[in-house]
């Protein structure tokens, strides 16, 4: 069974940074790709990042696009999201997730999740 678990959220002021990192057990992510969607209160949940099994293609929403950076440490069993330049509309749950079809930027196409982890950016 797949378990992932995000860490690195927090509250911070608008144009810090925060890194998030995404941890699988039971589990080896290597040749997967991997995402980051966020949702926020009263909003749908919102594609924010993927990346390839080999972490040679990456992908973002333009809301985060040049200051968000995914990667991943395969070694580790890792996925990380750094979130630069941040802003207080990036306040949201986020949550890390494998995909597992064939849409990579879509909800559906993700089969396991983590339970989200909440970034607050103050104004």
């Amino acid at each position: 069974q797949v378990k992932l678990a995000e860490s690195g959220g927090g509250l911070v002021q608008a144009g810090a940074s925060l890194r998030l990192s995404c941890a699988a057990s039971e589990f080896h992510l290597s040749g997967y790709a991997m995402g980051w969607f966020r949702q926020a209160p009263g909003k749908e949940r919102e594609f924010v990042s993927r990346i390839s099994g080999d972490g040679s293609i990456t992908d973002y929403a333009d809301s985060v696009k040049g200051r968000f950076t995914i990667f991943r440490d395969n070694a580790k069993n890792t996925v990380y999201l750094q979130m630069n330049s941040l802003k207080p509309e990036d306040t949201a749950i986020y949550y890390c997730a494998l995909q597992t079809g064939l849409g990579p930027m879509t909800a559906a196409d993700y089969r396991y999740w983590g339970q989200g982890t909440q970034v607050t950016v103050s104004s």
